[in-house]
């Protein structure tokens, strides 16, 4: 049994997915069932068939609107999280806010520095809170008036989609799902 929340682990895997005519086709590293729920590139997106390879998933006008699925090459891909999986990071939902550019990245020792344009939900990134790329968990390192920074470590570079990034291309994000809902209380408080 899943839940309809993802781990926010770093990602389950990676694959090439290709767009047309309202349907995604994405080549899956691990098995899957009609009707499973799969994170791609942090979009919640529900089987519609699989071949062994490939993977069919339904895409409607809202989640192209949000999403950066439609010119997509190399995807980040996670299953839903089991009830009696082991919780690795922060809570993601799957229910991606829109997209970010991606600006630019700079080396430091053992970590890449990663700057993304600022969300119109810029109260929702803080220093040393999460955001998912691309569904990928990370933490903010840093925060500018028109953008922030995260620090990727050579592991997440490698086994994400992050590290074939170009400056300009559009990524996935997703504010933290508990800092939407303090946001809302107050809101209905205030």
């Amino acid at each position: 049994m899943s839940v309809p929340s993802f781990s926010g682990q770093v990602v389950e895997g990676t694959g090439r997915a290709r767009y047309s005519a309202g349907k995604l086709y994405v080549e899956l590293p691990f098995e899957v069932n009609d009707g499973d729920s799969v994170a791609v590139n942090g979009a919640c997106l529900t089987v519609v068939s699989f071949d062994g390879k490939t993977a069919v998933f339904d895409i409607g006008e809202e989640t192209l609107a949000r999403t950066n699925l439609r010119e997509a090459g190399v995807v980040n891909l996670e299953r839903a999280l089991p009830a009696n999986g082991r919780f690795d990071g922060h809570i993601v939902t799957g229910h991606v806010d829109g997209t970010i550019r991606f600006i630019a990245k700079r080396e430091s020792g053992n970590t890449t520095w990663m700057a993304f344009e600022m969300p119109k939900e810029k109260w929702g990134v803080a220093e040393k809170g999460s955001i998912a790329l691309n569904g990928v968990s990370l933490t903010v390192a840093r925060i500018e008036a028109s953008r922030f920074w995260v620090q990727v470590i050579p592991y997440t570079l490698e086994k994400t989609n992050l590290g074939l990034l170009r400056p300009g291309e559009k990524v996935n994000y997703e504010i933290d799902v508990l800092v939407r809902y303090v946001k809302r209380i107050l809101e209905v408080r205030g």
